[in-house]
């Protein structure tokens, strides 16, 4: 699908977010984040991520319950965003809204270059 297809979708996807990534979101908007710039539910290739740091090429997705049984398919996901340049972290809704402030701070540590587990 190309990005301008993928438009109409992200716009619906920010309309309809979770409590995690609105959280999440609410930590990342206007430069909260060290300073750094985010957009959220951005196409990229075929698909819409959950956050993108476009200057320092990271991608933070939130993963609902569903992303259990999709260990595949975001495993390929994640390839081909690695594979285009992009450094993709990935956390659960739950640790999002049961560890804000860790999730931030991983998120920091990753656009400072740090390793991210």
């Amino acid at each position: 699908m190309r990005a301008e297809a993928l438009v109409p979708v992200a716009r619906r996807l920010r309309g309809n977010q979770t409590d995690a990534e609105q959280r999440l979101w609410s930590r990342l908007r206007r430069r909260q984040c060290g300073g750094f710039h985010f957009r959220r539910q951005a196409p990229i290739g075929d698909d819409v991520v959950d956050f993108a740091c476009l200057s320092e090429s990271l991608i933070v997705e939130i993963d609902g319950g569903q992303h259990a049984v999709r260990k595949e398919q975001d495993a390929n996901r994640t390839a081909w965003l690695v594979g285009e340049g992009y450094r993709v972290v990935r956390f659960w809704n739950n640790d999002v809204l049961q560890n804000t402030d860790g999730v931030v701070e991983t998120i920091e540590l990753a656009l400072k270059g740090g390793t991210i587990e």
